[in-house]
């Protein structure tokens, strides 16, 4: 594009064609980002972007009709000063069933998250069990993945910490589990769809005080007090990880 490459996180302005339809003339001259460069069966090439001020764009990062668009490369321009991508992107992925009581932490800290405004190339999206879902987001472009969970480790409930899985203790024969949320195995099935490559995995895990396996009769909708309490503390804890990540990479 005009000697500029693309890539997942630039930014670009639409420019259609004439021949395009109408509700992509309708975007002319909006700012999008570019969410994926993809090729079709006959070889052309599609670059999906979500626009800059759609309040639902992390739905079109996650491949949701109505908020990705499709255009061809030389209907899009560079946009800013260098359209250079953002030095990092980090994905903030919420899982965990909030039908399970503290399993629930990950969703309600991702949504506290969403409402404070991030740094560029920082994205927060809940995915709850959606682990198919998880596992093919985690390959758009994304030089991190911080996953927020419950994560018992025989601490004092509501303790938070920040772990560094092991690439090498993600399996390599994991399958789709399309409502199914096990972290490692979505790990591992990210692994396989990634040829062997995976960005940096952080877990941001708060010890729960009511642990269910999901064989109870009984759904629990809501968190412990302990953990509900580090819902609140986990998004400064976030914000200055995120800090952290981004100094790293200038």
């Amino acid at each position: 594009m005009n000697g500029v490459p693309l890539r997942p996180g630039s930014r670009v302005r639409l420019r259609p064609s004439r021949s395009a339809d109408i509700l992509d003339l309708a975007l002319a001259g909006r700012v999008a980002e570019v969410a994926a460069v993809e090729e079709d069966f006959e070889g052309q090439v599609h670059i999906a972007v979500v626009l800059e001020d759609d309040p639902g764009r992390d739905l079109g990062s996650a491949s949701q009709i109505g908020h990705r668009f499709f255009f061809s490369p030389e209907e899009l321009e560079p946009a800013g000063p260098g359209h250079e991508t953002p030095p990092t992107r980090v994905l903030v992925a919420g899982v965990g069933n909030i039908f399970m009581a503290d399993d629930g932490f990950g969703p309600a800290a991702a949504a506290a998250l969403g409402r404070r405004t991030l740094p560029d190339g920082v994205h927060v999206a809940d995915f709850g069990i959606r682990g198919t879902d998880l596992a093919y987001r985690m390959l758009e472009g994304y030089d991190t993945v911080v996953l927020l969970d419950a994560a018992p480790r025989g601490e004092a409930p509501g303790t938070l910490s920040v772990i560094e899985p092991d690439p090498g203790s993600f399996p390599a024969d994991a399958a789709p589990e399309a409502h199914a949320m096990d972290p490692v195995k979505v790990l591992g099935l990210a692994r396989v769809l990634g040829d062997g490559r995976l960005p940096r995995v952080l877990v941001v895990g708060c010890e729960p005080q009511v642990r269910m396996n999901g064989d109870e009769p009984d759904v629990v909708v809501g968190l412990s007090a302990p953990v509900s309490e580090a819902v609140e503390r986990a998004v400064p804890f976030v914000e200055s990880l995120l800090a952290d990540l981004l100094a790293e990479r200038r």
